[in-house]
């Protein structure tokens, strides 16, 4: 049929007037007035949950490893913490109980919302104290996923991540009822010493080492010495970016900054696009550290897996044997390891278009971001600033490196933490005492620091923002919400990717994997024990493995490929990537990597379990 034609009588009228329908259809469906919209509608329904839905209440037990410590007390540790136990109530005797929750009316709250229980268990033919911290935890049904629902949505809409995570926050303090935001909300969250450790690191350590090496040319020098000696293209940069992030496999930020920081400058000289970038560091952070598991993973972990009545998950020791067994399984990590070495090769095959046309620019054009980007690192640290008279030397970028990194492994192998406070305090330090021995003014040397901190502002900013709304999103219950929703009438080989489906969400939601580990490890793995005693599998030790291993993969893809997390947000600001295009780029090679894993959990209970 042939097309109709628009150069009749009324054909430049048609025409216009299907142009101006087009205009007035974007104009009411602009990203913008979307945007808007559904803010006003998150808000308002934030306050009518606040006011008018009850919430549900859970039971949440966790394993505790008491010692005695040097004074004579019993005490247990919770992230390299001693923590006094405290008062200890007798199992049967226990306040906060299903049953007891149950006979809470509406608006009303628990006696007291934590406990120390203690009940004596025969292990291995002895008698022993078993001690479980019992907490309550409550959320509003499906409503509890909103205030990361809008953040996400309002990140995907305008590519602000600014407001947007400013925007679930004031919607989870509404729907909490919390109506002062700054004191009762960004206050507190702020103020804690977690949230103070992430400010000094990243705003002031982080970018006053970044300030220095781009002030003293080091980075540059860096990068001109790995081109002439190891670098000949794209390929080698990005594989040297790949095997950094090997060889740093402690996981999340510091492997994150460690790698970012470094390669940075080398893949810029080699046309090596943002995206690339930035997937690689993020991809080779949480994902080796659950493949690679000798850091601070195992003992965190540990607690939280403990079920009454499972020999093999005991004792610390027992739970601890039981985590390196269950490594084999990891498979989203090994799958997210090789697709990201095989992206440094070019022989990836899952990338996307969005993806492609990212590489294909930053060879073609050298224009390492796309035309609208809004990389998460400023102008100040995307060139050197070097005196005039100062000759760079990759010494500078070297001797602050190796320190920073024998520092952060020295005091992991004799805490069981790295210090990364003290790894780039002294490189910061370090860095400025050469740059000052070698001749730099004083002068230049404080505006070098200046700039760094300049350059990294906003990505500590918006890092502050999405702590926040996590803390918000876990007060809300969201994860635990959605590990509610499961049953044990579910068929035991449907249970590991429902158990990665479930852990991913919660950790694309709230944006952090120790959270959503907190949440779901303490009720997942019960769940999954009972499984499989109730449908008689003969290899119980085994699934009890996989479902661990979909747990602890499926929090590090949710938290991978959030824009709320924080290890998303350093790998966007360290590689000088669009936070928004750093995410939006890596879903698709990261979930092709989730749904191999969880074919391969599914085959691997049908057939072994």
């Amino acid at each position: 049929m042939a097309k109709p034609r628009s150069d009749g009588p009324h054909g430049d009228i048609d025409e216009t007037m299907t142009k101006a329908k087009a205009t007035a259809l974007w104009r009411l469906f602009h990203p913008s007035r979307t945007a808007l919209g559904v803010t006003v509608a998150a808000l308002v329904a934030a306050v009518m949950v606040g006011l008018y839905v009850t919430p549900t209440w859970s039971v949440q037990r966790t394993a505790l490893d008491v010692y005695t410590n040097a004074n004579g007390e019993l005490v247990y540790t919770v992230r390299e913490k001693e923590t006094n136990l405290g008062e200890v109530t007798p199992a049967e005797d226990a306040l906060l109980t299903t049953d007891y929750l149950a006979t809470l009316g509406a608006g009303d709250e628990p006696v007291v919302k934590q406990e120390v229980v203690a009940s004596e268990r025969i292990v291995e033919g002895e008698s022993v104290m078993i001690y479980e911290r019992i907490t309550v935890a409550k959320h509003w049904g499906l409503w509890s996923l909103l205030p990361a629902a809008v953040a996400i949505a309002l990140c995907l809409l305008t590519k602000e991540p600014l407001t947007a995570l400013f925007g679930g926050i004031v919607v989870g303090a509404l729907m909490l009822k919390h109506y002062d935001l700054t004191g009762a909300v960004l206050v507190p969250s702020l103020a804690t010493e977690s949230a103070a450790g992430v400010l000094i690191l990243y705003l002031w350590l982080l970018g006053g080492l970044m300030g220095v090496w781009s002030r003293s040319g080091a980075a540059q020098a860096f990068a001109e010495w790995m081109t002439k000696h190891f670098v000949r293209g794209p390929r080698s940069a990005k594989l040297v970016a790949w095997g950094l992030g090997v060889i740093f496999f402690q996981g999340g930020t510091v492997s994150t900054v460690l790698v970012g920081t470094t390669v940075k400058p080398i893949a810029d000289q080699q046309k090596v696009s943002h995206e690339e970038l930035s997937y690689i560091v993020d991809s080779t952070a949480s994902p080796i550290a659950s493949v690679i598991a000798f850091n601070a993973w195992p003992a965190y972990v540990q607690a939280l897996i403990y079920v009454p009545g499972v020999a093999f998950l005991a004792t610390e020791s027992d739970r601890l044997k039981f985590f390196f067994m269950s490594v084999p399984f990891s498979f989203y990590g090994i799958f997210a390891v090789i697709g990201t070495l095989l992206l440094a090769i070019d022989k990836a095959p899952l990338l996307g278009g969005r993806f492609r046309a990212a590489i294909r620019r930053a060879r073609e054009t050298g224009e390492l971001d796309a035309p609208d980007a809004t990389p998460l690192s400023a102008k100040e640290l995307q060139a050197s600033h070097v005196p005039e008279g100062y000759l760079p030397r990759v010494s500078e970028f070297f001797l602050p490196l190796g320190v920073l990194i024998a520092i952060a492994v020295g005091t992991f192998i004799m805490t069981g933490s790295p210090n990364v406070h003290w790894a780039f305090g002294v490189a910061l330090l370090l860095s400025a005492v050469i740059a000052l021995w070698r001749g730099m003014k004083l002068v230049d040397l404080v505006e070098g620091l200046g700039e760094g901190l300049k350059g990294v502002v906003v990505a500590s900013v918006i890092l502050m923002l999405a702590i926040t709304l996590g803390s918000v999103s876990k007060q809300a219950g969201g994860g635990l919400y959605l590990v509610d929703q499961l049953g044990e009438s579910l068929p035991y080989w449907a249970l590991p990717v429902t158990l990665q489906v479930l852990t991913m969400v919660i950790a694309f939601s709230t944006g952090t994997s120790w959270g959503t580990y907190a949440v779901a490890f303490p009720l997942g793995m019960p769940l999954a024990w009972a499984v499989a005693q109730s449908q008689g599998l003969d290899n119980p030790m085994l699934f009890m493995m996989v479902c661990f291993a979909t747990i602890l993969n499926g929090s590090v893809y949710g938290d991978q490929c959030s824009p709320i997390s924080d290890t998303t947000v350093l790998s966007a600001m360290t590689t000088g990537s669009d936070l928004m295009d750093h995410v939006r780029t890596q879903l698709i090679p990261a979930t092709a990597a989730a749904t191999l894993a969880g074919v391969g959990w599914t085959l691997t209970v049908v057939v072994f379990a």
